[in-house]
C-alpha cells in the first residue's frame, strides 16, 4: 500500500533521483573512467570514521546504515541509504576526514570513484553542483527531524516512525502488491531509534499483538501501514 498523502517521507527520506542520473555523457564517462566495483557481505564496513577519504562511494545495490559509535561500541544510526545515493561525499567536500562509518547491511556491490575525478567533474558540471547543493539542503532538514523526533518521541512512536521510512526503502525489491519485507537486524533497528535492542524486541512484540506488523524471523512486514502511520504521530 502506498502512503501518498498519509505520509511525507520526503520529511525524513534522503532525494530518491541519483546525484548522478542523466549527467551529460561526457561528465559520467570521466566518473566512470577510474572507478572499482567491489561486493561487500552483511556487516563489513566501506569505511570508518576518522579515515581519510581517497574517493566517493556509489551503491550499485544493496542498502548501508551510515552510524557513529560511542566509546563502548553501541551505535546511533544516522540514515539508511539505498541503491543509487553516494557516500562519503562530505568528507570529499570538506576536504577533511569521514564524519561518520557506513557499512553494508545485506549483500550489496559498491563502487569507488576516485577523489580526483569526482572533483574535477564537480567543477566543470553546474548540473552537479546544483544537485549536490539541493541534496545537502535537503539533509539537513532530514536529520534535524530526526533530532527532533530523537529528542521528544517515546519509543513506540520512533519504532514506528522508522518502519514507515525503512518501509519505502525495502520497497523497491518486491513486485506491486507484493507484502514487503524489512529485513533488518534488531540490533540495527534499535540504533536507527536510538534505544536499546530489549525495548524494540518488547515494542516490536506490542506491533504484533495489536496486528500491525508480522515477523518471520528477523524480517518484519507491515500489516497496516495507516495504524503505523498513526502510531508515529507525524502527518
Amino acid at each position: 500500500m502506498s502512503i501518498e498523502g498519509i505520509f511525507r517521507i520526503d520529511e525524513w527520506d534522503f532525494e530518491r533521483e541519483s546525484i548522478l542520473a542523466d549527467l551529460p555523457a561526457a561528465h559520467l564517462a570521466k566518473l566512470m573512467e577510474r572507478k572499482t566495483e567491489h561486493p561487500y557481505k552483511r556487516g563489513e564496513v566501506i569505511f570508518r570514521e576518522g579515515g581519510y577519504p581517497l574517493g566517493i562511494f556509489f551503491i550499485v545495490k544493496g542498502k548501508v546504515k551510515k552510524y557513529k559509535a560511542d566509546v563502548d561500541g553501541v551505535e546511533q544510526i544516522i540514515y539508511v541509504a539505498k541503491a543509487g545515493e553516494l557516500l562519503g561525499y562530505h568528507a570529499v567536500l570538506s576536504g577533511g576526514h569521514y564524519p561518520d562509518s557506513a557499512a553494508v547491511i545485506e549483500e550489496s556491490v559498491i563502487a569507488c570513484i576516485p577523489r580526483e575525478d569526482f572533483m574535477e567533474v564537480l567543477h566543470q558540471s553546474e548540473l552537479l553542483m546544483r544537485r549536490l547543493l539541493k541534496t545537502l539542503s535537503h539533509e539537513f532538514s532530514v536529520l534535524a527531524n530526526s533530532i527532533t523526533m530523537l529528542a521528544r518521541r517515546s519509543v513506540r512512536e520512533r519504532l514506528a516512525l522508522q518502519l514507515v521510512v525503512v518501509r519505502e526503502k525495502y520497497k523497491a525489491d518486491f513486485a506491486p502488491g507484493e507484502p514487503v519485507e524489512i529485513d533488518l537486524s534488531r540490533e540495527d533497528l534499535a540504533g536507527l531509534v536510538g534505544t536499546a535492542r530489549e525495548n524494540v524486541v518488547r515494542t516490536l512484540s506490542e506491533f504484533k499483538e495489536e496486528g500491525i506488523v508480522e515477523t518471520r524471523g528477523r524480517k518484519i512486514i507491515v500489516k497496516d501501514i495507516k495504524r503505523l502511520v498513526a502510531v508515529a504521530n507525524f502527518k
